[in-house]
């Protein structure tokens, strides 16, 4: 029975739907920053232009930097969204900590519980620890065991690895 459920699995959902989840994010946040770039924020620059003198209107110069800004925003959303999609979730290890791995960690004594995720979702607040943070890049690779020293502003903390479930043991186990 197991094996039949096995076969009919998708391979790797929650690295997929992680990916998923943040592309959409950014997708949903550029059609809504294009609609204010080619809606509204020419409403207000031409609003603005029509109180004269454009060398001392601080509506104008204000809206031409909200545009400014907002053509940045979308530019970066639009590379990583292009960055995320070009992640091979094939290529996490299967047996050392890594994107969307969940890890249980003990630190003077205290257990804890964290999950590696992309910058965008970090909370450290909720354990959710960014792979490209000092602790994040020093849990990357690791296994459990491991003894992990990770420098943070408060000063060196270190860790030991006491569980670790990858995104590829979490479709096993599903």
């Amino acid at each position: 029975m197991r094996g039949s459920r096995a076969a009919a699995r998708v391979r790797y959902p929650v690295g997929r739907s992680m990916k998923a989840r943040l592309i959409k994010r950014f997708e949903d946040e550029i059609v809504q920053l294009d609609r204010e770039l080619t809606q509204q924020l020419p409403k207000e620059i031409q609003r603005a232009r029509e109180h004269g003198d454009l060398r001392e209107n601080a509506e104008y110069a204000a809206a031409k930097e909200r545009q400014r800004f907002v053509e940045a925003r979308i530019s970066m959303l639009r590379h990583r969204v292009s960055q995320i999609q070009m992640i091979n979730l094939e290529r996490i290890p299967r047996d050392r900590a890594g994107f969307g791995s969940k890890l249980r960690l003990r630190e003077n004594g205290r257990e804890f519980a964290c999950e590696l995720v992309m910058p965008e979702d970090a909370d450290p607040d909720r354990g959710l620890v960014s792979v490209a943070s000092p602790i994040g890049r020093s849990l990357v690779g690791k296994e459990v065991g491991d003894e992990v020293s990770a420098p943070t502003p408060g000063g060196v903390r270190t860790f030991e690895i006491v569980s670790l479930t990858t995104i590829h043991d979490e479709v096993s186990d599903a």
